[in-house]
């Protein structure tokens, strides 16, 4: 793989190809990793150039002095668990950065798979897609800051009692070993005194129960942290907790032009396998946003209890009221297409588009 270094800049930035009397348009496309970026570059229409890989603060220099050539710089990346840092600061450096859905770059299904290669396809996209082909690439939203932090108070109180949970099951499991009955919420202060345990397991337990009581006390501070975030006049069976987790979420409802677009965003939407006379729709697709999923689903399952008139959930009555004669598959399936259609009414109403009441949901 070939490296550029410091001497070579200069003299290929000289050799630049010149397009209708100014600079070429420049397409990076970017691998991205922990240390270290591999980047393929192409200029204009010409073969995308071998790849190069560069620390990450040598990578930023170049990119700089691309920038300040004169040519309109592009750069794509795929979204990973490294953020949108990169994003951020090509776009500080007037680049115009893109950040696309993870997918699969081996097109031709050669099993042949690398850094350059991955680099090579996204450069080859991105050129498509500036020559005007806007279905050439997923783009993600990258969110602001601001909305970065915000979901991120929800999404850490989320993983605090994912561990609370697995803890108190760590705790229950001892005691169901050795023959005793199983205590909910053993690790509280009462409940710990009266735990019909010997001594020695009681000492295990000690080595939990202090770090369950700290998470119990942080859990309790975010819950009300986000509660009180929460705006006026909810639906009923729109908790506060669950209005601020879907609104942060979304970030920006306004973003979607269309219910086909916020329906899509959520997931909940059918497969679908179609060719000539067969069409066949299978379960949901679950692309987009896992968490706003899991919201949606949980909130449509009390609207059926405390929103009655709530359109979708007449709609549905027959197979979600208590006690219908339905089969679980058939409940799933009904309180899916609920959630997908309140999904597309919270978008109207956070939007101004319609009022609660239009859709038979009491404030």
């Amino acid at each position: 793989m070939h490296s550029i270094n410091n001497s070579e800049l200069s003299s290929h930035e000289e050799t630049r190809s010149q397009f209708n009397g100014r600079k070429a348009d420049i397409k990076l496309g970017i691998d991205v990793h922990q240390d270290f970026y591999v980047v393929v570059m192409q200029e204009g229409g010409s073969n995308p150039k071998p790849p190069q890989r560069f620390k990450k603060e040598a990578f930023l220099h170049w990119a700089a002095k691309l920038a300040r050539s004169g040519a309109q710089v592009h750069a794509v990346y795929e979204a990973c668990g490294f953020g949108f840092g990169l994003q951020r600061n090509l776009t500080a450096l007037s680049i115009k950065c893109y950040v696309v859905c993870p997918q699969k770059l081996d097109e031709r299904n050669r099993r042949v798979k690398t850094d350059g290669l991955d680099a090579k396809a996204l450069c080859l996209k991105l050129d498509r897609f500036v020559q005007g082909n806007r279905d050439a690439m997923a783009l993600v939203r990258v969110p602001t800051q601001q909305e970065e932090q915000q979901r991120a108070i929800h999404r850490q109180r989320e993983q605090l009692v994912k561990v609370r949970k697995q803890l108190e099951a760590q705790g229950r499991s001892l005691l169901v070993n050795h023959g005793l009955e199983p205590v909910q919420n053993w690790w509280k202060p009462r409940s710990f005194a009266a735990l019909p345990a010997p001594q020695w397991m009681k000492e295990l337990l000690l080595n939990s129960q202090p770090i369950l009581l700290a998470l119990q006390q942080k859990i309790a501070a975010l819950t009300i942290q986000l509660q009180s975030a929460a705006g006026p006049e909810q639906p009923r069976g729109l908790g506060a907790m669950t209005s601020v987790i879907i609104d942060r979420e979304i970030g920006d409802w306004k973003r979607f032009n269309n219910r086909r677009q916020i329906a899509s965003y959520t997931g909940l939407c059918p497969g679908e396998y179609s060719s000539g006379n067969t069409r066949l729709q299978s379960c949901v697709t679950k692309h987009g946003n896992p968490r706003l999923r899991a919201a949606l689903v949980e909130l449509a399952w009390r609207l059926v209890r405390f929103q009655p008139k709530y359109k979708p959930v007449v709609k549905w009555r027959q197979i979600l009221a208590k006690g219908a004669l339905a089969t679980g598959a058939a409940r799933k399936k009904a309180i899916v297409a609920v959630a997908r259609q309140l999904a597309v009414d919270l978008w109207r109403v956070r939007t101004g588009r319609c009022k609660p009441e239009v859709f038979g949901l009491e404030i």
